[in-house]
């Protein structure tokens, strides 16, 4: 149901939050006793106290998970069993879908119309297709000498851990819960403390569609705290990630400290999009380019900020991509007519208009580069394009994780594939081009787990998504997310 700008209101101030976290299927106060203020970035306003977890916590959490693994309830029970839980879950999640819509927007700030009309539509859909997904998988009988059967399964792997984003918190869990719970894991999950209540309310809504208690277990607390534990932990077999590079490297050594653990790191990005001259529709190519540079205020890891136009139309493309970002106006999340929200916090608003003023020192602010007042918040920027910088400007190196975008001329396919592929990241690439030979070549050469041709930053349930280079490793989405949370095991037996 769509709801009216005063209708979403009411139900943001109708809202419950509860910031303790779920540790074998029941709510339960932080050791420490210790609680982190979360505030709504759109207005300032103290919203919930988040329990700040530590090591005692995420012990009880993971024995909690590796009691429900060894039970065999859940990681012994036959396909059907899970599928049938997961497609509850599924249910229950679209009966929440404003709840859970409403939690992410109040916590980080997106436009609440998305987060209910994508974002909680979209997890109920891929819990339904890994539940479908495992009833079809096979394994295998492969050839041995006479008087022997070998057979090849994938096994879960026991415990693991998931350490989410903010800017995308339900569908993050998701991506990694929805795969690892299907192949019959035990899940321990540490949200982002901006914004930890939608994933809160999924390990409740798990227990209602009859997963087992301690199946789904969510600790909350800083990085420092609980994902450095849960990543140094002995009995964690498996720890999926999705944040930044730096943090990434930090998980690689904790596990090469501890256990050795299994790791799927899906990291920073600094994604290019390259405008030839023979596109098709270089109005639509400029709407997209606008799409995939400020959607979700820009806090996107595969975000198309680098925009690399072939010089015969660069004028022209500039002045239709600065027209397609006035659709991107910040306003109130819960507006349904804002084009974006707020940023996730004034903090990290102030970080990002510090580079957009470094931009304005150095270059040319082609559109944008204001900084609105809302709700007595100065946690809006205005989408913002940059030209005339060096190559080497941090907005063309660094991940700014707002809506600002870079556009640069090029002349030639090899200069445009160059400034593509001259960055430590490879998560995802888009180019535009009428010619099919062009599209097959260049896609070909562009380092990035994902190209898209004349769209941006395509994604689905059946294609795998992650990176390249510094952008980590590990796939998420698709039937070949299982494989980060199974592993093959031997059987064999002689008879003969």
């Amino acid at each position: 149901m769509t709801r009216s700008y005063d209708e979403w209101k009411a139900a943001a101030a109708a809202m419950e939050f509860d910031g303790r976290p779920v540790i074998g299927g029941v709510r339960v106060a932080a050791r420490s006793g210790e609680t982190i203020a979360k505030t709504n970035p759109a207005t300032g306003e103290v919203i919930s106290q988040i329990h700040a977890c530590g090591q005692e916590d995420v012990d009880a959490a993971v024995a909690a998970a590796r009691a429900a693994y060894e039970a065999g309830e859940w990681s012994r029970a036959g396909a059907g069993f899970r599928r049938e839980r997961l497609l509850a879950f599924a249910g229950l999640i679209e009966e929440h879908a404003d709840e859970l819509a409403l939690f992410d927007s109040l916590d980080m700030g997106k436009p609440v119309r998305e987060a209910a009309a994508i974002d909680a539509p979209g997890s109920a859909a891929l819990y339904r297709f890994y539940g479908e997904a495992i009833e079809k998988a096979e394994d295998l009988i492969p050839v041995t000498p006479p008087g022997s059967t070998a057979l090849v399964t994938r096994e879960a792997l026991g415990v693991v851990a998931v350490i989410v984003a903010w800017n995308y918190p339900l569908e993050i869990a998701t991506w990694k819960l929805a795969p690892a719970l299907a192949a019959g894991n035990s899940v321990v999950v540490k949200p982002p403390v901006e914004a930890s209540h939608s994933t809160l309310r999924l390990a409740e809504l798990a227990i209602r569609a009859g997963i087992p208690a301690g199946v789904l277990n969510v600790v909350t607390g800083r990085g420092s705290a609980v994902g450095r534990s849960l990543a140094l932990h002995e009995d964690v077999d498996m720890l999926a990630f999705t944040g930044s590079t730096e943090v990434a490297k930090q998980l690689q050594q904790y596990a090469g400290q501890s256990n050795m653990k299994r790791l799927a790191l899906e990291a920073g990005g600094k994604s290019s999009n390259l405008i030839f001259a023979d596109c098709d529709d270089l109005r639509l190519a400029a709407q997209k380019a606008a799409f995939g540079s400020f959607y979700n205020q820009g806090e996107v890891c595969s975000a198309n900020s680098r925009i690399f136009v072939e010089r015969s139309v660069y004028p022209e493309f500039l002045e239709l991509y600065a027209e397609a970002a006035r659709a991107y106006a910040p306003g109130d999340p819960l507006d349904p007519e804002a084009g974006i929200g707020a940023l996730v916090s004034e903090a990290h608003a102030d970080t990002v208009w510090a580079t957009i003023e470094r931009a304005r020192r150095d270059g040319t602010i082609a559109a944008g580069g204001t900084r609105p007042e809302i709700n007595g918040s100065r946690a809006f920027i205005e989408p913002t394009i940059v030209t005339d910088v060096p190559a080497d400007h941090e907005v063309h190196t660094r991940e700014i994780f707002g809506p600002v975008a870079v556009v640069a001329p090029f002349d030639s396919e090899d200069e445009a594939v160059a400034r593509a592929n001259e960055t430590p990241y490879g998560l995802a690439a888009s180019l535009w081009t009428g010619s099919l030979a062009r599209a097959h070549r260049v896609s070909q050469r562009l380092v990035a787990g994902t190209v898209s041709v004349n769209t941006v930053d395509a994604l689905g349930f059946t294609t795998p998504f992650g990176g390249f280079k510094q952008s980590g490793f590990g796939r998420d989405l698709s039937v070949h997310a299982l494989e980060n949370y199974t592993d093959y095991k031997t059987t064999w037996m002689q008879w003969g």
